[in-house]
């Protein structure tokens, strides 16, 4: 009986931390997308998430600890924000302009610290990153048969066409909506692999 008893005060705790990791992950990211990097400070942090500063260095060990588990944990959700299907190239531009929705103002805000904000550097660039990656992947079916210079240029049109910048000129510099928007990015993407498949006739 002891020990069943132990084990679930065992269980209980280790859940208890975990959540109290995710809520200081949600503080972290929540108040980045509300003010510069250099603002979130581990007092308010630990105010938002509504813990000490302590609990947040036993779990994190420092601000660059939790910073490193920040960005690990919104990279796998980004992954997952935004499926990247060829088959379906409306429904995977709608993800995209989805995911731009959720969190493009945020991103907007990193994009500007990165020339003097080395962890905002580091955040836009494994941002970067993903992007060039998930266009491999959404539009495979028209990359598949390039190679060398081709692919390079290629994968650089869709970068364009599906960038957040394109999503930030539309929605928010000239008002479109949602919906709009949506349709633009589409009719862009599908301008530049049309103009790549007559290329590679």
């Amino acid at each position: 009986m002891k020990t069943t008893t132990r084990t679930y005060t065992m269980r209980a705790r280790a859940e208890q931390a975990e959540q109290t990791r995710d809520r200081i992950l949600d503080a972290v990211v929540g108040l980045s997308a509300e003010r510069p990097l250099a603002a979130c400070t581990l007092p308010a942090i630990a105010d938002r998430a509504g813990v000490s500063v302590q609990t947040v260095l036993r779990a994190f060990g420092s601000r660059d600890g939790l910073l490193e588990a920040a960005l690990e944990r919104t990279s796998a959700e980004v992954v997952a924000e935004r499926p990247a299907d060829p088959a379906d190239r409306r429904g995977t531009i709608t993800a995209l302009v989805d995911h731009y929705e959720s969190r493009g103002d945020a991103v907007l805000l990193l994009l500007a610290q990165e020339a003097w904000e080395p962890f905002a550097a580091r955040i836009t660039e494994n941002g970067k990153r993903l992007h060039r990656q998930w266009v491999q992947a959404a539009f495979a079916d028209v990359l598949g048969g390039l190679s060398g210079t081709a692919r390079t240029e290629a994968v650089d049109l869709l970068v364009a066409a599906t960038d957040l910048s394109a999503w930030k000129i539309w929605r928010r510099d000239l008002g479109r909506s949602r919906g709009e928007t949506l349709e633009r990015m589409l009719r862009l993407a599908t301008s530049v692999t049309e103009h790549l498949r007559r290329e590679a006739r």
